[in-house]
């Protein structure tokens, strides 16, 4: 089944070119059926990018998806043409009356500082605080996993002693979850961040299950008990080429960045990246569209509570 976005939107052409199957508004509305209804809060600066990414995760499903985006009101991103913002993004305002399926919060490059310092830290309160009674279920990522475990369960972040940057080994704690199912016993993921979550943080939390770990990254999937909220420290999202290009983009800096782990073949950076992570993103995220909103989300959306 399709993935429901506006005809315009610069990630159409990818997908489509991807062989994804992309429906239109237009088509959209001659089909019987009710769409699962996703917003995505972008804080990515790279949103195009980081849409198209997440766009094709969700796509694999047999569900029917229709994505909105978000944007923060109290920090307007310098790296995303306004006309595109313009077109495709709602703000906070425009949608706190309304009550959605399922919510996506991004990751954001503001992990060195701390959470109340950051820009629109209160507005992404608000935010969360609203999920909890007109979203049934969310789904943080990378900071934005940080921040959600701090806001709701008041777990902290650790500065690392080095960047978190590669491909890391990981495997399931709980096998039998059924966001997991479907899982290798070891599966790959993506990280590049300089903060953490710790292990012991978690397990003090009687309300959270900790579901995936790797030995060199750490903590990885967090979900709460009634499976409301999912916290994912890493990035199944992005695509083969993303950690390279944050490797080259300090290499052009002059910073003298550490190669990415376990990521150019022999560790040439001239090497093309193998493509080890995205069958267990897209069924990551295909379980939680199944099983923790499809399956549970009211027919009505208005019994959301």
């Amino acid at each position: 089944m399709p993935i429901k976005i506006p005809k315009t939107l610069p990630a159409r052409t990818t997908l489509e070119g991807e062989n994804i199957f992309v429906m239109t508004d237009d088509r959209a509305v001659t089909q019987d059926i009710r769409p699962l209804k996703i917003l995505l809060l972008n804080l990515m600066p790279t949103k195009i990018e980081t849409e198209t990414q997440l766009l094709r995760l969700l796509s694999n499903s047999p569900l029917q998806v229709e994505v909105g985006l978000l944007n923060t009101e109290t920090y307007t991103s310098k790296n995303t043409p306004a006309e595109h913002l313009l077109a495709f993004y709602t703000t906070f305002s425009q949608v706190r009356h309304k009550k959605y399926d399922g919510l996506i919060i991004t990751g954001a490059p503001v992990e060195l500082m701390d959470f109340e310092q950051v820009r629109y830290w209160d507005e992404l309160c608000q935010i969360m605080q609203w999920s909890k009674k007109n979203v049934y279920s969310t789904l943080h990522i990378c900071w934005g996993a940080q921040a959600g475990l701090y806001y709701h369960y008041g777990v902290p972040k650790y500065t690392l002693p080095e960047k978190s940057f590669g491909v890391f080994k990981h495997y399931s704690l709980i096998p039998s979850h059924p966001l997991l199912r479907g899982f290798n016993d070891a599966f790959y993921v993506p990280h590049s961040r300089y903060t953490g979550t710790r292990r012991e943080d978690i397990e003090k939390v009687p309300q959270l299950d900790l579901l995936t770990f790797s030995d060199m990254s750490g903590v990885h999937i967090v979900a709460d008990r009634d499976c409301r909220k999912f916290f994912v420290t890493g990035h199944s999202e992005y695509d083969r080429d993303t950690l390279a290009g944050e490797y080259f983009r300090d290499v052009n800096k002059g910073l003298n960045p550490k190669l990415p782990f376990n990521y150019f073949p022999f560790d040439n950076p001239q090497n093309r990246p193998a493509l080890t992570w995205r069958s267990h993103g897209q069924l990551m995220l295909s379980n939680w569209l199944n099983y923790f909103v499809y399956q549970r989300t009211p027919y009505d959306l208005a019994e959301i509570e």
